[in-house]
């Protein structure tokens, strides 16, 4: 395989993750990814043997989950070009029993940042943070939240071509239905700024990093993502259900929801001690 054939496609395979519905964020890692590896290889030409030196490189100098990640997108690059021989395995990592807690959000920081946006008069925020937290959404999805969604109940996500219905609890729905009534909003998204465009997820993250600083509240535990997150361990803390846990966040695979009820290191220490095995 040409290595100047491949800076050619590069343009063609990012058309077609797009075509995938694949989010932009992911195109720009890939991107990244597969620029990253276009450019340390000096080759003319990419062989087997220069795409396991290369992940020997990436292993020495990555963590293993980062490896992964860079290998998957030319992993895929590679199958799009018809080159699947080409590609190389990924590491196998063993799952851990349990998450950093360095950023884990725990509840009660959860509701610091709710009550700080409600004291500093930002209903938006608030109602940002408790919609994600509250049903368990991506923030790519918020974007189905809309009016009518809202009266109705139900919010319909198609993402990735896939479909699944998000309910909308009663305390949440009123709330809501009350921010549509003071702010005007007739159709369409909720969330919007001041020239009625849809929030992007840049907009929320800097709004939420500016709250931290206020509530008192460690940024690097707030991003929209950890709401998610903290959604999925209270909903399972309560039903102990993995599989419907699972249909609610929609994920395809159940390990994956494994990775989001993992508790943290400070949890497992006391489920050990708790054990009574050392005296």
């Amino acid at each position: 395989m040409k290595m100047a054939e491949m800076w050619i496609q590069l343009e063609n395979y990012m058309k077609y993750l797009k075509d995938k519905e694949r989010g932009d964020l992911t195109r720009q890692q890939y991107r990244r990814d597969i620029e990253m590896f276009l450019r340390k290889e000096t080759t003319e030409e990419i062989t087997k043997e220069v795409m396991i030196a290369y992940k020997e490189y990436l292993t020495e100098n990555y963590r293993p989950s980062s490896v992964n990640v860079k290998l998957a997108a030319i992993n895929g690059f590679l199958k799009f070009l018809g080159k699947s021989n080409l590609r190389v395995g990924q590491l196998k990592i063993q799952r851990r029993a349990y998450c950093s807690g360095e950023r884990e959000l725990k509840k009660k920081d959860y509701m610091k940042l709710i009550d700080t946006a409600e004291k500093e008069n930002n209903r938006k925020l608030s109602l940002i943070i408790q919609t994600i937290c509250g049903t368990g959404i991506r923030v790519s999805e918020l974007k189905y939240l809309t009016v009518q969604a809202v009266r109705r109940g139900e919010a319909y996500i198609q993402l990735k071509g896939k479909s699944r219905i998000i309910l909308i609890g009663g305390k949440l729905k009123k709330r809501l239905l009350a921010y549509i009534k003071k702010e005007n909003i007739r159709q369409g998204e909720i969330f919007i700024t001041r020239n009625k465009k849809p929030l992007d997820r840049s907009n929320i993250w800097k709004m939420m990093k500016k709250l931290c600083k206020k509530a008192g509240v460690d940024e690097k535990k707030v991003f929209p993502h950890n709401l998610r997150h903290l959604f999925a361990r209270c909903f399972y803390e309560r039903e102990k259900d993995i599989a419907k846990l699972a249909d609610v966040l929609g994920h395809s695979s159940i390990n994956t929801t494994r990775i989001y009820i993992a508790t943290s290191g400070g949890e497992h220490r006391k489920i050990l001690d708790a054990l009574g095995l050392v005296v």
